[in-house]
């Protein structure tokens, strides 16, 4: 059996990516049209990960404010002009494409990508136990009190957390 490897999400990956969050997130339910409306407005920031044709894996992600998020299963309309700040939705895998390191390989993607866009940070909200994960991954946990009602709707253990881009925070003519 072949590894799983990553690619550009394509519009008609969007209903199988759609389905797959439902296997793997069944207590963050999202509309289909929430994954359409991110990859409409940002395609470049949304992937499928494939094994043998068949959709295993997917990485959504856009600009957004920094210590903010969109709720889960809304939509945001349009894309912030200035948001400095480069927010992942959501990156999730079947069981069976865990272990190759797929999810690490699309964390450094998406952040080189922040990185070369300009952004200052990239943040998140981190679900099903899966603080551990971001932290090695140089994500540190942010108490944002205006995010507490947002959180809620992640469900009790909801994180948001955040990473700093160097290079971004330097190019800007900040300290490292």
């Amino acid at each position: 059996m072949t590894r799983p490897a990553w690619r550009p999400m394509t519009a008609d990956d969007v209903a199988a990516a759609h389905a797959l969050s439902q296997t793997v997130h069944p207590g963050y339910p999202e509309a289909r049209a929430v994954f359409a409306e991110r990859h409409q407005l940002y395609p470049q920031g949304c992937f499928a990960l494939v094994r043998e044709g068949r959709l295993c894996g997917y990485a959504l992600s856009h600009p957004f404010p920094a210590d903010s998020a969109p709720a889960l299963d809304t939509l945001i309309g349009a894309l912030p002009r200035e948001a400095g700040n480069y927010y992942i939705h959501d990156v999730a895998m079947l069981q069976e494409a865990r272990g190759h390191g797929a999810a690490s390989a699309i964390v450094e993607r998406l952040k080189t990508h922040a990185r070369a866009g300009g952004f200052a940070c990239v943040s998140l909200i981190a679900v099903n136990d899966s603080a551990a994960f971001w932290t090695r991954h140089e994500f540190a946990a942010r108490a944002v009190p205006a995010l507490a009602g947002k959180l809620a709707s992640y469900g009790a253990h909801a994180v948001y957390m955040r990473c700093a881009l160097r290079a971004a925070t330097r190019a800007h003519g900040s300290e490292p």
